[in-house]
């Protein structure tokens, strides 16, 4: 069953989580989960046990008897810490569907209360994210075992933001910088901070300046419009997939735009878009599915989850979010870099949370010439900038003038 979207306090509070640098993923028990000791061990919840080499559900024989196992368990609260086992098991019924339990659940959980799970101590550690308040916990340093804890799991790393920042604050002590590109263009920010910096413009995955990603958009005069961001880009897994091409797809839902053939859009799983296509994720296969309504199609692009969490993973283990207002002059943009956001390592286990919620989407950026080249500048996948902390543990924010 999927989660059900975070309320204001519970995105606040696993915003503060994540600020810290823990690795967390979420479960929601349900009233009948509660009543009769079961919980679903989804797709989320598997990534993080198997990750973290905890537990790995497919390598576990069917039978809670014959190959359950335990984890050492504690349920966290402000003052107080319980002792509790994690039961991880494949019923020999259901297909053997991968569950998991916490003695003690009841009487710390309602139904529908959202759960936090991160280590502790080779094991699990269980806060309350609907009925604690975290975010007061860590704020105002309230002394306690969940503080501890917390406290704990925090990290840091080195690196050699120093070097770049002082880089961007020379171009930034400029003014404005002239667009490298004649019209206006999404990738013009970004390919003009890059050609400032004497990086050259290319098609590489890895990260642009020794280890670090930058990553350029449009600031707006308002934050709540902001456009989403780019994560990566990553086309389907052709062999999972029933179309063979980003040609076929562009074949089969395209449409003509002056000499051109487009296919211009944003994917979901939220919502049918005006193409009639959506996503689906198959928690049992750990696949990403794009959808389409028309019954004779289907789905017909594939991605394989842990394929989408290497690809964040590898693009953004350290990352600067460069923003920059844009100034008409003479008929070009101009841009005035003002700000940076730096995160380090993406959350893997958010990533499938955010995607299923609707705070990560795709774009198909398709074209076909009419020379009949086909071009695909994607799919990329973007989350909403509102959602950025939620995924990233956000280290500083610097003002570059």
């Amino acid at each position: 069953m999927p989660l059900r979207p975070l309320n204001q306090l519970e995105r606040k509070h696993l915003e503060r989580l994540t600020a810290l640098s823990i690795d967390v993923t979420l479960i929601q028990p349900t009233a009948t989960g509660l009543k009769k000791s079961i919980l679903d061990a989804t797709i989320p919840v598997r990534n993080f046990l198997r990750e973290n080499e905890l537990h790995d559900y497919e390598e576990q024989g069917q039978g809670a008897k014959e190959h359950g196992q335990q984890l050492e368990a504690v349920l966290l609260e402000v003052d107080r810490a319980t002792a509790s086992k994690a039961s991880l098991y494949r019923p020999k019924t259901k297909q053997g569907d991968p569950r998991i339990w916490f003695s003690g659940l009841p009487g710390f959980a309602e139904p529908d209360d959202m759960l936090v799970l991160l280590q502790h101590d080779r094991g699990l550690a269980v806060i309350n994210l609907t009925r604690t308040d975290v975010s007061e916990v860590v704020d105002y340093e309230l002394a306690g075992p969940l503080l501890d804890v917390l406290r704990t799991r925090s990290r840091d790393a080195a690196s050699i933001a120093d070097e770049l920042l002082a880089m961007l604050r020379a171009i930034a002590a400029k003014g404005l910088v002239p667009s490298v590109m004649g019209e206006r263009a999404d990738t013009a920010v970004g390919r003009t901070l890059e050609h400032a910096l004497g990086i050259a413009i290319n098609s590489r995955r890895e990260p642009d300046y020794k280890g670090i990603e930058l990553k350029s958009y449009r600031r707006a005069s308002r934050a709540s419009r902001e456009n989403r961001k780019t994560l990566f880009a990553r086309v389907a897994n052709w062999e999972l997939s029933k179309f063979k091409s980003s040609r076929e797809i562009l074949d089969n839902f395209g449409y003509p735009r002056g000499d051109d053939f487009k296919l211009y859009c944003t994917v979901s799983t939220q919502v049918t878009n005006s193409q009639g296509l959506y996503f689906e994720i198959d928690d049992k296969a750990a696949l990403l599915k794009e959808r389409s309504t028309r019954k004779d199609i289907g789905a017909f692009a594939t991605w394989a989850m842990q394929d989408l969490r290497a690809a964040l993973a590898a693009k953004h283990q350290e990352t600067f979010w460069v923003g920059a207002r844009v100034h008409e002059q003479d008929g070009r943009d101009h841009f005035e870099f003002r700000d940076v956001l730096h995160t380090r390592r993406p959350i893997l286990s958010q990533f499938d949370l955010l995607l299923e919620q609707g705070e990560i989407t795709m774009d198909h950026l398709i074209k076909r010439t009419p020379k009949g080249r086909v071009s695909e500048k994607g799919p990329l996948f973007k989350i909403n900038a509102g959602s950025l902390g939620l995924l990233f543990p956000p280290s500083k924010s610097y003002a570059l003038r």
